[in-house]
């Protein structure tokens, strides 16, 4: 029990005590804390002794690769991943196929090996990797390295495009930018670029400039015909306090695919396409925020309701990366904080939930 819980139950308890000797104390109602997910993991995913070579090694043999999914007690996006993409038959019967799943818990104390033969625990080997968001996936080739990591869920029909890269063995053939792009089956969408209210018009200036003024800068990199951005501008955004934080940063939106001259943070000129290319932009929409001084302090680049998308921001334009490294640990202390203050927190609501 955190210690402000401790506080709150006395205070509680002292509060009851003079109610009934004549006194009344008001308690301020804590928030309700919702949209928790438990999770159970299929029986097929691989009961590892967790020496990761060795793991490998085994794959190998049955012309496998291997899977890494970092998660968490109670995490909706995994529990999305498990029962919305692994429960479907063609991708369960792909990675039967083609991986074995070896499941890590990223605040887990259990014993590993990893490929660098070096021995962790899981919660430091998820520091060690910086595992900031769950789940993340890791997808690993013959000889330990890592082809593609996955930062956040994603939809099925991604997820399936994503497993293919690494089943056949593409890393070695095309970029995964370009794989996605030929292969990504279309969906419905809008087929614009959406506009919003806080996006700085024109700004291709991105270089952050000294003084007390100087705000973080969230950039979001969309593209045409993108029904995961759709989303973003029509169930996300609109948020009410979701927007009170994203209009205290500066706001710039790029087509991750356009030829648009640009001068990033660190002072290089370059295009929208290249820079999106540089920072290994994989997934659109994604949202990297800046601080003030120009450097990356964290991204979004995956499927994210209002809540994580919320703590994103403001992680970066509270200064809440100086005291806390972990993304994870800062977001749990801000949800308590919330509730504290009487304040539900949802975090799989979406805008006006």
């Amino acid at each position: 029990m955190r210690t402000s819980q401790y506080l709150a139950f006395f205070i509680l308890v002292f509060a009851t005590l003079l109610v009934g000797s004549g006194n009344c104390i008001a308690n301020e109602a804590k928030g309700e804390f919702l949209g928790v997910m438990q999770t159970e993991y299929p029986s097929w995913f691989k009961q590892s002794f967790l020496d990761f070579n060795e793991d490998i090694e085994e794959a190998n043999s049955a012309g496998k690769r291997i899977i890494i999914f970092f998660h968490q007690n109670g995490c909706p996006y995994c529990n999305a991943l498990v029962e919305r993409n692994f429960a479907q038959k063609d991708i369960e019967e792909k990675v039967k196929k083609s991986f074995d799943v070896i499941t890590i818990n990223m605040w887990g104390d259990q014993q590993l090996t990893y490929v660098d033969g070096k021995q962790y625990t899981e919660k430091t080997l998820a520091e060690a990797l910086k595992v900031q968001f769950t789940p993340t996936v890791l997808l690993f080739n013959e000889k330990g390295k890592v082809v593609l990591r996955l930062n956040g869920y994603r939809s099925p029909q991604r997820f399936s495009v994503d497993l293919d890269y690494v089943a056949l063995h593409q890393e070695t053939k095309t970029g995964y930018r370009e794989y996605v792009k030929a292969n990504l089956p279309a969906a419905p969408s809008s087929k614009k670029m959406h506009s919003e209210e806080f996006f700085a018009s024109p700004a291709y200036d991105l270089r952050r400039k000294s003084g007390s003024k100087t705000k973080p800068l969230a950039v979001y990199f969309e593209q045409k015909d993108c029904p995961n951005c759709d989303f973003l501008h029509t169930k996300i955004l609109p948020d009410k306090d979701l927007r009170s934080i994203i209009e205290q940063v500066d706001n710039v939106q790029l087509d991750m695919w356009s030829k648009t001259e640009i001068i990033t943070p660190a002072g290089k000129k370059t295009t929208a396409r290249q820079w999106a290319k540089d920072l290994d932009i994989k997934y659109a929409p994604s949202i990297v925020v800046f601080n003030e001084k120009g450097e990356e302090i964290i991204r979004s680049e995956a499927f994210f309701k209002v809540f994580h998308t919320k703590g994103i921001i403001n992680y970066v334009l509270s200064g809440g990366y100086k005291k806390e490294p972990s993304f994870q640990r800062y977001l749990t202390d801000y949800a308590e904080h919330l509730t504290e203050k009487g304040k539900d927190v949802n975090i799989w609501g979406l805008s006006g939930e």
